[in-house]
């Protein structure tokens, strides 16, 4: 019902664009999407600051605030019975959730999407859950571009760029950074673009990026203050990357291990409350670890030192110099976790936040053991925590570019940029020598789904088997004698004849050249059965078997046709090479990007 309203909403604005060449309602509508993912990445940011500050206002000034022992908890209730009872459909983990749809539902993301994960993320988060809001804006972003597409009776290949601009205009809205915005499309998102269609995605980008200018101001969202660039720490720079690379590694097999873990768990509220306890424990312990964690993140970006007194038992740790950074250490093995209860727990939120948080401590573990272990300032740590940020997002999500210019962005540290490249680049390539994939993508590349830069692979992955087969072919009996075959025969316009048994079994095959010799010889009608001319299959096909192992079998059997069966060898059709290569011809006009 309310579709139908929409499309009434829309029909004039539909037929007004039906005059305009597609190229030209793409231009329009990119400015629109962006203009609309600012407005939603500067509600989402107010909705967990409004949700904070109010939460924080009712808290005890005493020491060790009992109260931050419940509040994530009751956040992550009140997202899981939303999602259970109002959504009813899972909204967690944005990011995958897009590249799947681009994937497998032909860049189609439901409506409810451009709203849901917004809000059930800022009651998460605003509770104090150990997550990010970007990855939730990002999927609100998406499903933002992906329905304006929709409505409007976009093709394939625009409504993909639509929702590629609904992304990243979500990004450079929540983090005022246009330039990275465009960059995260690029690298994670969209699998085959040119330069050509970059330009929606600048207007996305850059409309966004005003709208939170207008509405929030044009401050960095991590301000700092930051030393020269000394060439001599360069060598500091490489072992912060390699540290990085060890961490990111780390960082995606816990949280996958972990979540998997805890979903075994059939019963949701025995898997709330177990979450909940966890981390409400951790963060007692930690502080740090409540929310985002941006404040404490600010504080170390200006050379500063989070004031733990009178907020947790473990206080003591920042008394001695050696302890400092073994408390930190310890915060940064735990983020994961803290992470991960939060959404197993039913909470909505991404990984994105937590990795600039880990990046963080991580560049600031590093920078002060350096400096204890030199006696002195050797390396400034400030430096150091905001090149650390750009080390674990390049591993972790295996974007380097994106994670180079949006901490450079967003933090106003382009003076840092050889670091930053030093860094990024160094974790990318020793993290994707461990770990192919990112955190975003591993589950997927798993079930064979994934969309690469990689043309081939990438049409590959959206050509399904079960749309290719190819039902016209007449089935005999195994049993059946020659003159029956011969009737199938001057009924089909095929030349191969599949064979099956009384269950509907595949049995073989019989080709028309094999009994064209004796098929006119109308004596031995009677005499010759169907399986005295049968052939074996050089390979089965299933039904749904993905598109890359078809394609294996017929390079393999050297074959041109192959028979399609379900689990049971129940005859289903057969699925020719002409075919896959007729599909894949008019799959690569609607992905290319021209």
């Amino acid at each position: 019902m309310k579709e139908t309203v929409i499309y009434r909403l829309v029909r004039p604005l539909r037929h007004l664009f039906g005059k305009l060449p597609e190229k030209n309602v793409l231009m329009i509508l990119s400015l629109v999407v962006g203009i609309a993912c600012g407005l939603a990445a500067v509600l989402l940011k107010l909705s967990i600051e409004f949700i904070h500050h109010r939460l924080i206002s009712l808290s005890d000034s005493g020491a060790y605030n009992v109260l931050h022992l419940i509040y994530p908890g009751i956040g992550m209730l009140i997202s899981l019975l939303f999602v259970k009872y109002v959504v009813k459909d899972n909204i967690g983990h944005g990011v995958t959730k897009v590249l799947q749809a681009v994937s497998k539902n032909e860049s189609k993301i439901k409506a409810h999407n451009m709203w849901t994960s917004m809000l059930a993320s800022s009651v998460t988060i605003g509770f104090g859950g150990s997550v990010g809001a970007e990855a939730p804006i990002v999927y609100t972003g998406a499903a933002i571009g992906s329905n304006v597409a929709r409505y409007m009776g976009l093709s394939y290949k625009n409504m993909t760029i639509l929702l590629g601009c609904g992304a990243s205009g979500a990004v450079a809205g929540i983090f005022n950074a246009p330039l990275a915005g465009v960059l995260f499309t690029l690298e994670i998102l969209l699998f085959n673009i040119s330069m050509t269609s970059i330009l929606p995605l600048l207007l996305s980008t850059i409309s966004a990026t005003v709208v939170s200018y207008i509405c929030l101001g044009t401050k960095p969202p991590f301000e700092c203050t930051l030393s020269p660039f000394s060439m001599g720490n360069i060598p500091f720079y490489v072992l912060l990357g390699l540290f990085s690379a060890l961490f990111s590694v780390y960082f995606t097999r816990t949280t996958l291990w972990l979540e998997d873990k805890i979903k075994n768990i059939r019963r949701p509220y025995v898997r709330w409350a177990l979450s909940a306890t966890c981390l409400g424990l951790l963060i007692f312990l930690f502080p740090p670890l409540f929310g985002e964690g941006y404040g404490h993140l600010r504080e170390l970006l200006n050379g500063g030192m989070p004031d733990l007194e009178g907020e947790t038992v473990l206080a003591f740790f920042m008394h001695s110099a050696w302890s400092v950074p073994v408390f930190f250490l310890m915060i940064l093995l735990l983020k994961v976790f803290a992470m991960s209860f939060t959404n197993a727990g039913g909470g909505v939120g991404g990984t994105f936040g937590p990795t600039l948080f880990i990046g963080a401590i991580a560049g600031f573990v590093v920078s002060r053991t350096i400096n204890l272990i030199g006696g002195a300032a050797v390396v400034p740590e400030n430096n150091f925590v905001l090149v650390g940020m750009a080390g674990l997002m390049a591993g972790v999500m295996q974007a380097p570019m994106t994670a180079i210019f949006l901490i450079a962005d967003m933090t106003g540290g382009y003076e840092l940029l050889i670091p930053l490249i030093i860094t990024a680049t160094i974790s990318y390539a020793a993290t994707r020598a461990v770990e192919p994939y990112s955190i975003y993508t591993k589950r997927i590349a798993k079930k064979g789904e994934l969309l690469t830069h990689d043309s081939d692979q990438a049409v590959l992955t959206l050509l399904k088997t079960n749309e290719l087969i190819e039902t016209d072919f007449a089935p005999i009996k195994i049993d059946a004698t020659m003159r029956q075959l011969v009737d199938v025969v001057s009924q089909s316009r095929r030349n191969i004849f599949p064979v099956v048994d009384s269950k509907n079994h595949f049995q073989g095959y019989v080709s028309l050249e094999d009994i064209r010799p004796i098929m006119f010889n109308h004596e031995n009608y009677d005499s010759y059965h169907v399986y005295n001319f049968m052939r074996s299959a050089p390979a089965y096909v299933y039904v749904n078997e993905k598109m890359d192992r078809v394609m294996t079998k017929f390079e393999q059997t050297d074959a041109w046709n192959l028979p399609v069966v379900t689990e049971d060898r129940t005859y289903v059709g057969f699925i020719s090479k002409s075919k896959i290569f007729s599909s894949y011809r008019e799959q690569l006009k609607q992905v290319s990007h021209d």
